[in-house]
């Protein structure tokens, strides 16, 4: 039998709990009902402070991170605050035990968010990782040596495994009773829960938004240029030439703030512009494309299908609003 950990970290969101409660106690009934010995032994954890108030959620006794023995693997849930440095920072104590249990041989996972836990530890540096779609370039900047997949579902990297947003962690679950299981019960748990178990990306569920709380009035004016006029540009030289300052300069505050260059910035604004012709016009195909700011079909092809991870005619098929 398998020890499976899930740790209520502070802020954690009881969707990724509850997921995991769900597929896992789904496991051992169905051995159960096939006369197997059950294969998981679920196990809450937390921190003594959080046991300190309750001693019990969701129907199991809370464990202590610190005190955690015999795991196979300690799942991170997704975080419910928007604020992650407040949230790493109220969970900073479990750390240190994180990474013991890693270096006892223990496994970990992320869910969504989660991740961001996993990148403060440390022990994602050099390895690959995924997190939520939407979240990819806070994370990107908070952990630069971290190879992030922001495309990916789930990654698996030596010991640590991450998975995208929301419904993703299904997919995480799914993979761990495939290891754990084997394919036969990651079937019929597949079919269960209606989980497309051949789904490994996640890009095509992004929203272009950029990060406009800030207080750098160059990279405002910047943002609000190419949102304004991104139609029409040829060149992002075009849009912040008039701007008292030298592109060097510009390209390197925006970058910082933003996290992507001003360039990368007029290329998603377009794309997310297709993307919502895509879903809520029936324009025709050029139209959409001239009115996104390409000229080039052929070129805008490309780019969307690189960044969205299909191609516009897909991407209509799947979510435009009949």
């Amino acid at each position: 039998m398998r020890k499976i950990g899930l740790f209520l970290s502070q802020d954690y969101k009881l969707l990724s709990v509850a997921a995991a409660l769900e597929v896992f106690e789904t496991v051992n009934k169905f051995s159960l009902a096939d006369l197997q010995p059950k294969p998981f032994e679920i196990v809450l954890l937390a921190s003594d402070e959080t046991i300190a108030q309750n001693k019990e959620a969701l129907g199991y006794q809370l464990t202590s991170l610190k005190d955690a023995s015999s795991m196979q693997i300690i799942l991170i849930p997704a975080f419910t605050s928007d604020d992650m440095q407040a949230t790493l920072m109220a969970n900073r104590n479990s750390i240190p035990h994180l990474v013991a249990q890693y270096q006892k041989g223990v496994c970990l996972g992320s869910f969504c968010t989660g991740a961001f836990l996993l990148g403060a530890s440390g022990l994602l540096n050099g390895k690959i990782a995924t997190t939520h779609v939407d979240a990819s370039n806070g994370f990107a900047n908070a952990f630069p040596q971290v190879k992030l997949k922001p495309d990916k579902t789930v990654t698996q990297d030596d010991r640590l495994y991450t998975s995208g947003g929301a419904t993703s962690s299904f997919h995480l679950l799914l993979h761990l009773v495939h290891e754990y299981c084997g394919k036969e019960m990651a079937i019929r748990i597949a079919k269960v829960f209606a989980i497309d178990m051949d789904r490994e990306n996640q890009s095509y569920f992004s929203t272009f938004q950029p990060s406009k709380d800030h207080t750098d009035e160059l990279v405002a004016i910047a943002q609000s240029k190419i949102e304004q006029n991104y139609q029409d540009a040829a060149t992002i030289e075009e849009l912040i030439r008039d701007i008292p300052s030298s592109r060097r300069n510009i390209v390197r505050r925006f970058k910082q703030i933003t996290g992507i260059t001003p360039i990368e910035y007029l290329q998603q604004t377009r794309i997310e512009a297709a993307k919502k012709l895509l879903e809520k016009t029936s324009q025709q195909m050029n139209e959409i494309i001239f009115s996104s700011g390409y000229n080039d079909p052929k070129a805008f092809r490309k780019v969307f299908k690189k960044s969205v991870g299909m191609t516009p005619t897909q991407y209509r098929e799947k979510f435009q609003v009949r």
